[in-house]
């Protein structure tokens, strides 16, 4: 596995400002509406860029698994850190890597990127849910998201 160590994440061990270590990537327009009064992008906006960057993760990597496996899951922790100043106009890329699967459970780590600077970091937990209530990933969901993180480590 080639992980990156440097940056305090509680991801483990991977440095989710290094763009080499994101299994999945998706682009974003920065919109003149993302701005806030200081002509900096809201981190509203950022958050958003995150959100479509697990959309794009979960629609290329399990979609074929059908909507009702894809309804079956909850975001449940989200921690966001914002590094550096975005401006308009212009584009990002989102990247998103799996970094921890737990029984009925995995988390996500992801980059914000305007060129190789890294704008924002997320740290995301979803758990799978059945009937209301956390339950084992299933084994299909598991090898897709296993694969996502050897892909993004190694």
């Amino acid at each position: 596995m080639n992980e990156r160590v440097g940056d305090a994440e509680s991801a483990g061990t991977i440095d989710l400002t290094a763009r080499d270590v994101f299994a999945e990537w998706a682009r974003a327009t920065i919109r003149y509406a993302d701005l806030d009064p200081n002509n900096h992008v809201n981190n509203g906006a950022i958050n958003q860029f995150f959100e479509d960057g697990r959309v794009q993760f979960r629609t290329a990597r399990m979609a074929p698994l059908g909507e009702a496996t894809l309804a079956g899951f909850a975001l449940v922790r989200y921690s966001a850190t914002y590094r550096a100043a975005l401006h308009y106009p212009g584009e990002v890329e989102i990247g998103t890597v799996v970094t921890r699967l737990g029984g009925s459970s995995y988390d996500l780590g992801q980059g914000v990127f305007q060129g190789d600077k890294c704008i924002a970091t997320a740290e995301v937990t979803t758990v799978h849910i059945v009937d209301g209530r956390s339950a084992r990933l299933p084994d299909t969901v598991r090898a897709i998201l296993e694969a996502a993180r050897s892909a993004g480590q190694g």
